[in-house]
This record gives structure tokens, sequence and C-alpha cells, in this order.
């Protein structure tokens, strides 16, 4: 194997582990927006609706599904959440789940 392959391969080993951490991280602030949110509808099951917010981005990969959700929920419990205060909300979970997975927790 010549230099540039192993380099090649080292670059897609790399690629690789950094999508697996970024989709962690990813479900972990999902997470979080849930229990966020539970605790703002004074849910009981904080842990049941944090997972199906999770699912929900798991059936339909991407931000805006998770954001619909929870905006749709939050009104329907006659919340006035604004979408700019959620998206707010998922930012700072990104960041505190990306460095809890970065550091292993």
């Amino acid at each position: 194997m010549t230099s540039f392959d192993e380099r090649e391969q080292a670059f897609e080993s790399k690629f690789a582990i950094d999508q697996a951490q970024e989709f962690r991280a990813t479900v972990r602030r999902n997470r979080m927006v849930g229990e966020w949110a539970a605790r703002l509808m004074g849910l009981e099951n904080i842990g049941d609706y944090a997972q199906a917010v999770v699912k929900s981005d798991i059936g339909q990969p991407g931000d805006e599904e998770v954001l619909r959700k929870v905006t749709q929920d939050l009104s329907g419990s006659g919340l006035p959440v604004q979408q700019g205060e959620i998206r707010a909300k998922m930012d700072e979970f990104l960041a505190i789940a990306r460095g809890q997975v970065t550091a292993g927790a």
C-alpha cells in the first residue's frame, strides 16, 4: 500500500468517525430539546416525550421535522413559543451535545 493510499484510508476513517459523532450529538440534542419542551408543557413523562422527539428526526431526518413537532406540540399546549426561540435552544443544545460526545460522556 502506498503512502497516498494510507492517507486516503486515514481520511476516510476520520470522516466516518466524525459522521458517527455528529449523529450521536444530533440524537442527544433532540433528546435535550424534547426534555426542555416537556418541562415547558408540564408533562409528567419527560423521557417519553423526549424519545418521541428523537423518533421524529429518525422518521423524517432533519432539523425541520424536530422544529415542526416541538412547535406544534407547544402551540397545542397553549404555550406561545416562537420558532426562533426553539431554533436557539436547538443550537444551544447541539453545542452542548457535541461537547459531551467529544468528551465521551
